[in-house]
């Protein structure tokens, strides 16, 4: 075993016991930016050593996940379970130089040799004379183990107060922090950036290293991440897996540029970057020591940013695989649908968001009646009566979406002075008419969504809401 000196070998090592959570997706990420800064490795490990939790549709959700958001791997998946014939080389090599022993010490004993040494003193235990027991790494009684971390500075545990840990049980089978160390050793990595919640791991892996006499890597672990309440990041804030976003309606691209500044930033104000500046600019040093705070409202700020830049043709194939998982794949009309979704491009945030903003150009509106109560009163069969009128003045010149005359330019050029005409507030205005004809106060710009349905569904979905004023007064 050795650990390489030359190009940067890091790991990132799930366990697979549930999805990818958020925070695992930045380390992943954080990993795959130290790699590719450097023209790295990146080995994925899944430790699967929890054998009850851990099965192969947990693995095949997390590949599934990790490619999504294209953090390709050089290296793997190679699993700590099936690395357990090196496992057993390790722990017999510590065992032939004296740096571990087998001790039969009970629960009991331990705690009765504490009651004699002192109750913050590290327990340090007798071979058993037959071999049998757990098998105990040698800690040092004195001195300390020091982690050199690269975003905390150097951390000291002082020796004294650790025990000789198990890094075995009685029938062979290795613990975490041994099963860590061996691998880390025996696949080169050079840095290994994780959570913080694993720095009380590291001095323990540190002692194995030096038991095998093999130059540890370099560590750095991140805070974990909050909600923005200040508690750690859970289910109750939210999406708190990879899979969870990508239902969603969220981008790869803008979930990787989000959660790489949570913690980290380039130095600057900017926000928005491509893969490749973070790729140029990402050192693992450069990691805050505080705990960052993951707020779903300024991914979904983000993401809108990353749907408005997006080609044409790839916002439409986006949107349209979950349009079809909300219609069941039934056709739509292709250049009405076209046309929807580039006029909700500028307000939608998400994929899944745009659906419902379009509805209602393929299905008659369902009536917000809550909204209705709150617009189509006081002035709304006046405005409407006047907006019929002005929209069946529009000539049919063919142009506009539904080549019916109904173009944008020209709905805009009828109804833009009709507040003014009416001496009304644009809200008193506008609203009767977006509720309508989709049935809510939530839609497009209202020319836009007016030509979207065309001549024909606007007039008729407009009488059915005068009809309708009618009989209400």
């Amino acid at each position: 075993m050795s650990t390489a000196e030359k190009a940067t070998r890091v790991r990132f090592a799930p366990s697979p016991t549930g999805a990818l959570h958020i925070g695992g997706a930045r380390t992943a990420l954080y990993n795959w930016l130290a790699a590719r800064h450097d023209g790295g490795t990146m080995v994925l490990r899944i430790e699967d050593t929890d054998l009850e939790r851990s099965t192969p549709e947990n693995v095949a959700q997390i590949l599934d996940a990790l490619r999504w958001l294209d953090l390709d791997w050089d290296e793997g998946p190679i699993s700590q379970v099936g690395r357990a014939n090196d496992h057993a080389a390790a722990l017999q090599k510590l065992l032939d130089s004296g740096a571990a022993y087998p001790d039969s010490a009970t629960a009991e004993d331990v705690k009765a040799w504490k009651a004699e040494h002192g109750a913050d003193r590290g327990y340090r235990g007798t071979p058993s004379g037959d071999g049998s027991g757990a098998i105990r790494l040698r800690v040092p009684d004195d001195g300390d183990t020091v982690v050199d971390d690269l975003i905390r500075g150097e951390v000291r545990f002082p020796n004294r107060s650790y025990d000789d840990f198990v890094i075995a049980r009685n029938d062979g089978s290795v613990l975490y922090n041994f099963a860590v160390a061996v691998d880390d050793a025996d696949m080169g990595i050079t840095e290994v950036i994780r959570g913080d919640d694993h720095l009380s791991n590291t001095p323990k892996q540190l002692l194995v290293f030096e038991a095998l006499g093999i130059k540890p890597p370099r560590y750095a672990h991140v805070p974990l991440l909050h909600g923005p309440d200040g508690k750690k990041l859970s289910k109750r804030h939210g999406a708190a897996s990879v899979q969870e976003l990508r239902d969603a309606g969220y981008l790869p691209e803008a979930i990787r540029n989000y959660i790489a500044l949570l913690g980290w930033g380039p130095g600057d104000d900017e926000t928005l970057l491509s893969t490749d500046d973070l790729v140029e600019r990402f050192r693992p040093e450069d990691v805050g020591k505080s705990s960052a705070v993951f707020d779903e409202k300024k991914l979904r700020w983000m993401n809108g940013r990353y749907m408005r830049e997006m080609p044409a043709w790839e916002y439409l194939e986006a949107v349209r695989s979950f349009v079809e998982a909300e219609t069941g794949g039934r056709p739509l009309n292709e250049e009405r649908f076209e046309f929807g979704c580039r006029i909700v491009q500028e307000k939608a945030q998400t994929l899944r968001e745009v659906w419902p903003l379009i509805r209602f150009l393929f299905e008659p509106p369902v009536q917000d009646d809550k909204a209705w109560r709150k617009v189509m009163k006081g002035e709304a069969a006046r405005v409407l009566t006047e907006v019929e009128a002005l929209l069946i003045g529009i000539a049919d010149s063919g142009e506009g979406p539904n080549h019916d005359g109904f173009a944008i330019e020209a709905v805009q050029s009828v109804l833009e002075p009709l507040p003014e005409k009416l001496d009304l507030g644009a809200g008193k205005v506008f609203q009767p008419i977006r509720v309508a004809i989709t049935g809510t106060t939530i839609s497009p710009g209202i020319f836009e969504s007016v030509a979207a349905l065309g001549r024909e569904e606007t007039l008729a979905r407009i009488e059915v809401a005068r009809s309708k004023l009618a009989d209400q007064s």
